[in-house]
């Protein structure tokens, strides 16, 4: 089975947010899943944990898990992905994976700008760090750092889509008092999910604010990590699939197809972009859409990409270790 590293956001939710997404995956490869760890739980002596950071752990994840592997990344990382596998194009490093799939992510925020890209210009870094940014609390491992709590990210994202959510919590109502417990326990289980949120550490929120949605240093070609340059042109023997919700707020059509235009060796033999049409941010990796559209179409990328980076000798081998 193909290898998948996931890489899931570390943007206020628990890597469980992406369970429809594993369940899928699982059915055809071999799926490997980022847990990051909620920065009210991390001793504040074991310091900062900063963009650069995440970038150099996706390093070591592919590096871990050996060159015949696939990385996909949904919504936010998305440009550390990008940023790691430019480094390692640009470097050689024979561990570089073999496709990159991308969903919903801000690769070019100027590009179809959404409300949470308007809001992330609108105020200086300074004016973030002074009315976003607390301290975790005594009771908690984590005392004293300086994070980003889950508990405003949830906020912000019900405030964006406060009809819809109501609409959802009305229906489940209904629900109850007609004894429909299937649709009932399908709005519980999405909730328990888009509930259960995190902390960021403050370095790595301020500097995403930063570099990713005010100066756009990927797109602008000015990006780097621990001094060395991003070049996404030096990728040009992994493959590039993008998707994109047609209805997405959060990361609007046209921001994660950008990474084409700064992957521009890529052969267009290798490439592929795929618009869900009706679908929103997340149902290009949960829900009836991704499971019936996206799902089939990252599974035949993935084969294609396999097929065409598989040494037929290597084949051989296997085959005869295995009737042995």
């Amino acid at each position: 089975e193909p290898r998948v590293l996931l890489v899931a956001p570390l943007s206020g939710h628990h890597a469980t947010l992406l369970r429809d997404t594993v369940r899928s995956m699982v059915q055809h490869h071999e799926v490997f899943v980022t847990d990051w760890r909620d920065a009210r739980i991390v001793p504040l002596s074991e310091g900062l944990f900063h963009l650069d950071d995440y970038v150099r752990y996706v390093i070591e994840f592919l590096q871990s898990l050996g060159p015949d592997v696939h990385v996909m990344s949904v919504c936010q990382p998305t440009v550390p992905v990008l940023c790691a596998v430019s480094l390692m194009a640009a470097n050689n490093d024979p561990h570089r994976p073999k496709s990159m799939i991308m969903m919903g992510g801000p690769i070019d925020t100027r590009v179809n700008p959404s409300s949470v890209n308007n809001y992330a210009t609108k105020h200086t870094t300074e004016w973030f760090e002074q009315h976003v940014i607390s301290r975790v609390p005594a009771k908690y491992p984590g005392f004293g750092r300086r994070v980003y709590p889950g508990f405003l990210q949830h906020y912000g994202f019900v405030a964006m889509n406060p009809g819809h959510h109501a609409k959802s919590h009305w229906e489940f109502f209904l629900d109850m008092l007609k004894g429909d417990g299937a649709y009932a326990e399908t709005h519980r289980k999405f909730y328990d999910e888009y509930n259960a949120v995190l902390d960021l550490d403050a370095a790595y929120y301020l500097e995403t604010i930063q570099r990713v949605f005010q100066e756009f240093r990927l797109p602008r070609g000015v990006m780097e990590v621990s001094g060395e340059k991003v070049v996404p042109a030096a990728i040009h023997d992994v493959g590039l699939m993008t998707v994109e919700g047609e209805l997405d707020d959060i990361s609007c059509p046209g921001q994660t197809h950008a990474a084409h235009g700064l992957c521009a060796n890529i052969p267009d033999s290798r490439r592929k972009h795929l618009l869900v049409e009706g679908c929103g941010h997340y149902g290009i990796f949960s829900g009836s859409r991704w499971r019936n559209i996206v799902y089939p179409s990252i599974t035949a990328f993935i084969a294609a990409e396999r097929q065409l980076t598989t040494k037929p000798a290597a084949s051989k081998s296997i085959a005869r270790a295995v009737s042995a």
